[in-house]
């Protein structure tokens, strides 16, 4: 059996507020492989770690990341919704994030780019995310940084950019093995796809396994549904409850 690697999405969220220091120190408190992260851009620029589309969680219900300047962002307290009383963090930039953990771990960031967004705002980002991520993993790439993305047409830029960087494309949950095969033929340069659970199955393997891709899945947290991740031996399984998924796989790897 192929030893997946876990990885903990956007550390460990059910012990700290979501894509926080507290969040990612708390993962590596266990022996994780990974942290899965998301990217977005603040009003002046800035690459900025952000999940949701609205601010609701830090009390601006109507208003998106990219309606704030990053010290705005850093004066909000991004950890408030998660319990009262936990001391307050200002937003996390990218090249914070790949200061403090580049070292940690393997990195998965995945470029949130929106339908609301500019053309030239989705290139800004990837070009940031990019270049932060090169500079760190330097000019031979492995795949201890990648970035991913639900947005293919910003992975066909990324590819231009930096034609040797892993991409991995995220799929939805309503795509299908046709657009599997489809997109694999069309966008041979992906280093893989990132599937929801529910997607996953031995054909969609198959299909990736002969096409020589990584395959990833997304969110691993009930026991059917790590067990499923790991008897189909995916190379990453990414987890809201890694330190169940890593139990998991040691009970699984002992009895192999």
């Amino acid at each position: 059996m192929t030893k997946s690697l876990i990885f903990a999405h956007r550390g460990a969220n059910k012990e700290a507020a979501e894509n926080t220091r507290s969040a990612f120190d708390k993962a590596l408190g266990y022996p994780i492989d990974g942290i899965e992260t998301d990217v977005q851009l603040s009003r002046d620029e800035v690459a900025v770690l952000w999940h949701d589309r609205f601010l609701g969680k830090v009390g601006f219900p109507l208003k998106h990341i990219d309606d704030f300047d990053y010290a705005q962002l850093q004066a909000m307290n991004f950890s408030a919704h998660f319990s009262a009383g936990v001391k307050p963090e200002g937003i996390l930039s990218l090249k914070e994030f790949l200061d403090a953990y580049r070292k940690c771990c393997r990195l998965l960031l995945e470029i949130k780019n929106r339908d609301w967004e500019s053309s030239s705002r989705h290139q800004i980002k990837v070009r940031q995310t990019l270049e932060m991520a090169c500079a760190f993993n330097g000019t031979a790439y492995g795949d201890a940084i990648m970035v991913s993305s639900f947005n293919l047409d910003s992975l066909v830029y990324a590819h231009q950019c930096a034609p040797e960087f892993p991409l991995v494309y995220n799929f939805e949950t309503d795509q299908t093995y046709a657009d599997a095969q489809r997109i694999l033929s069309a966008q041979s340069f992906l280093h893989g796809l990132c599937l929801p659970i529910d997607s996953l199955d031995e054909a969609m393997v198959k299909l990736l396994r002969d096409h020589g891709k990584c395959i990833a899945v997304y969110t691993c947290n009930s026991d059917a549904e790590i067990n499923r991740a790991l008897e189909l031996g995916v190379d990453i399984l990414i987890s809201d409850v890694p330190q169940k998924a890593l139990q998991v796989r040691a009970l699984k790897m002992r009895n192999k």
